[in-house]
């Protein structure tokens, strides 16, 4: 729809050989803070087609294969590498966002805002157990709101009933990635 999707994933993302003739020497050389950076290539290489003026677009029949992890270590060794990425490159991203749309600047600040919501949900709800021993109503039902709207969007965007069912992925979510999501900032550089 606006022909700027904010990440193509390394497993099924082409580009034209000559746009990427163009962004060949920034995309080698990426730094952070100073420091050479080699995780999340996909996204950078992404927001590098973006702010160059080149179009990135998602085509819904097309199919890869991939490697995907199969135990717990490597799956948050993955997500950690991503949770830097996604950082990282949402803070390169923001200054390119309103030149695109103002729903993807809505739609990446959402996407960052969402987790944070969700974890400060998970510590107040934490906080009140631990207060006061049991965790209040109206804490339950902002995470479970919160979930269903994502899930909401998900499915509407997608077309797909189906992505109601990523709601099981709260718990995991809350447990797991959050924390890594927090360790993932605070270890940026």
């Amino acid at each position: 729809r606006f022909s700027a999707v904010m990440c193509c994933c390394g497993p099924c993302a082409m580009y034209r050989r000559s746009a990427l003739a163009l962004l060949l020497d920034q995309y080698e050389a990426q730094f952070f803070r100073g420091k050479p950076s080699d995780f999340g290539e996909d996204r950078h290489l992404t927001i590098l087609m973006l702010k160059a003026g080149f179009r990135t677009e998602y085509v819904p029949d097309a199919i890869a294969a991939t490697v995907v992890p199969d135990s717990l270590a490597p799956y948050l060794r993955q997500q950690l590498r991503w949770a830097r990425s996604t950082f990282r490159d949402t803070f390169l991203a923001l200054r390119l966002l309103p030149e695109l749309d103002g729903y993807l600047t809505l739609d990446v600040i959402g996407q960052n805002l969402g987790p944070l919501l969700l974890a400060l949900s998970s510590l107040a709800a934490l906080a009140q157990l631990v207060i006061g021993g049991s965790v209040p109503w109206w804490t339950v039902l902002t995470i479970a709101a919160m979930t269903m709207v994502r899930c909401s969007v998900a499915a509407v965007r997608a077309r797909e009933v189906r992505f109601l069912g990523f709601s099981l992925h709260t718990p995991i979510n809350i447990l797991l990635l959050l924390p890594l999501k927090a360790y993932a900032l605070c270890t940026l550089g």
